[in-house]
This record gives structure tokens, C-alpha cells and sequence, in this order.
């Protein structure tokens, strides 16, 4: 399998890192091949296009249909707020592999 490329973007870029860290410590553990990495959302447009999941922090989900519009079929998902709240890396990596898998369906 190819490397996948899930994207976060959030009002700053900060709270998400913390969560693209556990993120990739849980990649790393089950061995998906996955790069993650976490940016503002003004970056989203110029940043999406290259993912193949983007994902928002629940701060931004107000945005959820302004970045779908910037980003066409390309899977756009908001972070469960409970996973997002604990930090949850394993359960937000499994929330994008399923939106990676779901949009590879369609």
C-alpha cells in the first residue's frame, strides 16, 4: 500500500500537533503508511489538494462546507470532538483510514 497523506487543519496549527504526534506514534506501532501532518486552516486550500484525507479540528467545523467547496472530491471530515478532546491518535487514524477508504469506494 501507498503512502496515504492525512492532512489536519485547525484555527492555529497548535493544538492539532499534539494529536498528529500520537498519530504517527500509533501509524508507526500498527504500520499504516501514512504521512500526517497538521496546519492552519488558512493553509487549506493550498495544502488539501495534496492529502488524501483532510481532516478539521471540531474549533472549525463551522468551515466544514467552505473547505469541501475549495477542496471537490477530495474527503473532508471533522474530528470527532471526544477522540479530539483526549487526544485520542489511535481513534482519529482510524477515523481517517475509514474517510481514505470510503472516498477510494465511491
Amino acid at each position: 500500500m501507498e503512502k496515504k497523506v492525512i492532512y489536519l487543519f485547525c484555527s492555529a496549527g497548535m493544538s492539532t500537533s499534539l494529536l498528529v504526534s500520537k498519530m504517527k506514534i500509533q501509524a508507526e506501532k500498527y504500520e499504516v503508511p501514512v504521512i500526517i501532518e497538521a496546519f492552519p486552516e488558512t493553509l487549506a486550500a493550498e495544502k488539501g489538494s495534496a492529502a488524501d484525507v483532510v481532516l478539521l479540528g471540531p474549533q472549525i467545523a463551522y468551515m466544514l462546507d467552505e473547505i469541501k467547496k475549495v477542496l471537490p472530491g477530495k474527503p473532508v471530515e471533522v474530528i470527532d470532538s471526544a477522540l479530539y478532546g483526549k487526544i485520542d491518535g489511535l481513534g482519529v487514524l482510524k477515523a481517517a483510514v475509514a474517510a481514505i477508504k470510503k472516498a477510494a469506494a465511491q
